[in-house]
């Protein structure tokens, strides 16, 4: 997206802002629409999976609406609600933790991999390495984790980031660093 594309999405996201804060649901209906796709591939890649990732972003959408009074319309709409997606997401993290503590739910189901390669063999291990990378970033530290979704996987800047999470550049460099460390070390181990 082109700094011009990216300003008219802003100005167009702040219209829709002001119609949703006078109550007109179609507004806030058509900016969640808008921002949907980028919430739910932050949620799916914070969550480990489609389900609880839709589940999450419902939730966030829901209290967006809620909390849209609170919203400062001179800021841009993308941080803030990828904030509240990132809280929903700490929270169904903290429920799922404390149900396997408890064992009251099922680990994560595996998700399969859909190929067209005529080599079986190559595509079962990259299915089992990418599912593995999965599951090595969804067991990453929460500020760990948080800081590589958003700049690797969500297409934020290290400057977004850190105001998203409320912390400096340094801070999401050096998480990212160590994130991509731990994993790089797993998955050495884990195909070695």
């Amino acid at each position: 997206m082109t700094l011009s594309e990216h300003d008219d999405a802003q100005q167009q996201d702040g219209a829709l802002i002001a119609q949703a804060h006078s109550g007109k649901r179609k507004a806030f209906d058509e900016l969640m629409r808008r921002h949907e796709p980028r919430m739910t591939n932050l949620a799916r890649r914070t969550m480990g999976n489609n389900a609880d990732a839709e589940d999450t972003v419902q939730e966030a959408m829901a209290a967006a609406w809620f909390k849209l009074s609170q919203f400062d319309q001179s800021l841009p709409f993308g941080p803030w609600v990828t904030r509240i997606v990132l809280n929903k997401c700490r929270d169904q993290l903290r429920k799922r933790k404390v149900m396997r503590l408890f064992d009251f739910g099922p680990d994560n189901e595996v998700e399969q991999v859909a190929t067209d390669s005529p080599d079986q063999q190559e595509s079962a291990e990259a299915a089992q390495s990418l599912q593995f990378v999965k599951k090595e970033i969804s067991n990453l530290p929460t500020r760990l984790r948080e800081a590589l979704v958003l700049v690797t996987f969500d297409g934020q800047s290290q400057a977004e980031a850190a105001t998203i999470l409320g912390t400096t550049e340094k801070a999401i460099e050096t998480r990212i660093y160590r994130a991509r460390n731990r994993l790089r070390e797993k998955l050495e181990k884990f195909e070695g």
